[in-house]
């Protein structure tokens, strides 16, 4: 099969640091999370076509200018000094370890970096990252996240030159409400979420629709399947975010809504993961994916296999 770009394309912003953020090992979202993923992504039978970038140093960038235009200063400070201090839970089930403050701020860097790549290049790229993003609020982490990785580079993508509108895509299986507080006063951003409904965090009913219709959440009964996802997508979510033509697409890749993953009820499979990701491709080929959820080790590698499999055009690597 011909392809008319090169394989090497695909583009992986990870760094060991993201396992650093140690949450304690019964914690769903735990370091395990990422080797699992590397270990599968190395054994596929497209190892070689991944093309593995270690995230720009969060001091070398203007990382922290990219935080505070979306974060509250004081919650920045505050959560520093939470880490420095030794770390503990930030809420009911947000860990914080010595380390998950610089991790925080290296995930968001893999996030600008994705950006930069996807823009310069025209090709899709994935940001491998822990702690995930899209529960946190302007003023506090929440639901395992500390920082809005996906609203941080959706506004910092809108100062590039000739970018005018950014979307994001958020298939975790929980809304999104930290990414919606931040993007729906924006019109130059467009937001659409699938989820589980009800569950956490309570928000994302199909009446939240931004103050510029620039919102479209599509809440999703427990036990939905596969034909019901793609039903939403085909004739909701993929017409919404063809509509507002944007220049990038950024999607909350959480892989929590399969039938394994112990945190939610929906139905999915790994390999639903590559037919979303081919509906993603008929809105622009400028896809940065950057992790959010996904708590069954398996579930998770076998998805992130699909997305990415069905991206360089060469099927999931999956076995049958």
């Amino acid at each position: 099969m011909h392809h008319d770009f090169s394989l090497a394309d695909f583009a992986i912003f990870y760094s060991p640091v993201f396992l650093t953020h140690d949450t304690g090992q019964i914690h769903p979202e735990n370091a395990g999370r990422l080797t699992a993923i590397l270990n599968a992504l190395n054994a596929s039978p497209w190892a070689d076509h991944l093309d593995w970038r270690e995230p720009t140093p969060a001091d070398s960038r203007q990382v922290d200018e990219a935080i505070v235009a979306v974060h509250d200063p004081a919650y920045i400070a505050k959560i520093r000094q939470f880490a420095a201090a030794g770390g503990g839970y930030w809420d009911g089930d947000t860990a914080v370890s010595p380390a998950s403050y610089e991790a925080a701020r290296l995930a968001v860097s893999a996030w600008l970096d994705g950006v930069d790549y996807v823009l310069q290049t025209g090709h899709s790229a994935f940001a491998l990252v822990r702690p995930p993003g899209h529960h946190a609020i302007r003023d506090s982490g929440m639901g395992f996240c500390l920082f809005s990785n996906a609203a941080i580079a959706a506004h910092y993508a809108l100062q590039q030159p000739g970018i005018r509108r950014v979307a994001i895509l958020d298939w975790d299986v929980h809304h999104g409400n930290g990414t919606q507080s931040l993007v729906e006063a924006n019109p130059a951003i467009a937001y659409c979420s699938l989820h589980q409904f009800p569950a956490y965090p309570g928000t994302g009913r199909s009446t939240e629709t931004g103050l510029h219709h620039n919102v479209l959440n599509l809440p999703m009964p427990p036990g939905s399947t596969s034909a019901d996802y793609h039903k939403k997508f085909d004739q909701q979510a993929i017409p919404f975010l063809r509509a507002f033509n944007p220049d990038i697409l950024l999607i909350s890749a959480g892989y929590d809504a399969t039938a394994a993953d112990p945190l939610a009820s929906i139905n999915l499979h790994p390999q639903d993961y590559a037919t979303f990701t081919q509906f993603a491709l008929r809105v622009t080929d400028k896809i940065l994916f950057g992790l959010e959820g996904g708590y069954d080790y398996n579930a998770l590698s076998q998805s992130v296999m699909a997305t990415i499999g069905a991206r360089l055009g060469l099927g999931s690597g999956l076995l049958p």
